[in-house]
């Protein structure tokens, strides 16, 4: 047994990016200022956005999103059920009605052939999400969301670093970005919303700061315009430099990120190849870049004569830490109340919830602790 816990997650922050932190701190000037701006402009040619706005967490860019587009009472949003509730909370919160697409069995994403027959006279978005770090089937979707004219956002919380057909996730679109820290990059909390649709970007700008006509920080005045006004009702959703300025340095390391997670993710392939009540995701057919944020497996609970609850308390035990994402929305507390008939259209949704469960995985780790999460699942189902 390993002699000490392996956390599923752990952020890799460096020395320069502290110090680049407590530069910030000793500069007088913390809140949202030059640091984030550098940041919106270095994230967005990065992903070779048009523009991007940074955000104090990417369920704030949903919210901000949904509001620029006036998703209100009766709208319905076409989403999977298989991703975090935050995006489901806010169309709920917004009075809309979240419409669920089930995902693909063994990627755990939608496609347009699945939300094609789920549109109705009342949708008026689509929110796919790439998912563990894999792109969503974008081409289909994008072709569909035109035809029917209705707006498409990508959650992209999965998909810093991701690439689809050779470009990467937020070059075309709007997509929105995570900066959490068990996420590829982190920036402490934080989030980017990433769009070709420059009156979009305005709205978003505009409202996440108290609805005034000019960012928090005047990039013209270096300060913040003394004659701003208040055009519309907003929120406070603004990134601060402080992390603004650790999303700097993490964004200039998430190449090499990567390419570690990579090399890690092949290593758990190889090596579960032959345990067979594990089931790793499959890769997409379409050509794509996996940025593999997790290492998701599904559990074959009848082979492996025990429920994901026994087998996680197991692992845990013997000092593996392991995550699940995401137990579907629908099986939440409150969807289960307020929808409880759901999950009977749901059902790759429905299997896959009961038995994911997210592996190790993050850049400091070695081949060495993939081979002791390995070891200690074959001696758990053994």
């Amino acid at each position: 047994m390993r002699p000490d816990f392996l956390p599923f997650s752990r952020p890799s922050i460096s020395e320069p990016e502290i110090e680049a932190v407590a530069n910030v701190l000793r500069s007088g000037w913390i809140t949202t200022g030059p640091k984030a701006a550098e940041f919106e402009d270095a994230f967005s040619a990065y992903c070779r956005a048009e523009g991007g706005v940074a955000l104090c967490s990417a369920t704030g860019g949903m919210h901000l999103v949904l509001t620029a587009l006036g998703i209100g009472p009766g709208d319905e949003v076409i989403t999977p059920s298989m991703t975090w509730v935050s995006t489901v909370n806010l169309i709920k919160l917004a009075g809309a009605v979240p419409v669920f697409a089930d995902a693909d069995r063994d990627t755990l994403m939608i496609s347009a052939e699945t939300v094609e027959p789920l549109i109705t006279e009342r949708t008026r978005l689509i929110i796919p999400v790439h998912f563990a770090g894999a792109a969503a089937n974008m081409e289909p979707l994008r072709r569909l969301a035109r035809e029917q004219k209705i707006p498409l956002v990508e959650d992209a919380a999965h998909a810093a670093g991701t690439e689809y057909r050779g470009e990467r996730i937020g070059c075309r679109g709007t997509a929105i970005f995570s900066f959490h820290p068990i996420k590829n990059m982190t920036s402490g909390e934080g989030g980017m919303v990433c769009s070709d649709d420059p009156e979009l970007l305005s709205a978003v700008r505009r409202l996440k700061f108290h609805g005034l006509g000019v960012d928090a920080y005047d990039r013209t005045m270096q300060g913040r315009s003394p004659q701003a006004e208040v055009l519309a009702p907003g929120f406070k959703y603004n990134l601060t430099d402080i992390a603004a300025v650790l999303g700097m340095g993490q964004l200039k390391r998430l190449e090499g990120f990567i390419e570690k997670r990579t090399l890690l993710a092949r290593r758990y392939l190889e090596r579960l190849a032959q345990v067979d009540e594990i089931l790793p995701l499959s890769m997409p057919s379409y050509p794509m870049r996996h940025a593999w944020h997790l290492f998701v497996v599904r559990l074959d609970t009848k082979g492996a004569r025990m429920d994901r609850a026994t087998f996680m308390d197991e692992l845990k035990s013997r000092n593996i830490g392991t995550g699940i994402h995401f137990k579907a929305v629908h099986t939440q507390k409150y969807y289960r109340e307020t929808m409880p008939f759901a999950g009977e259209k749901l059902p790759h949704t429905q299997w896959n919830s009961d038995r994911i469960c997210s592996m190790p995985l993050f850049p400091g780790m070695t081949p060495e602790d993939v081979d002791s999460v390995v070891d200690a699942i074959k001696e758990v189902l053994a």
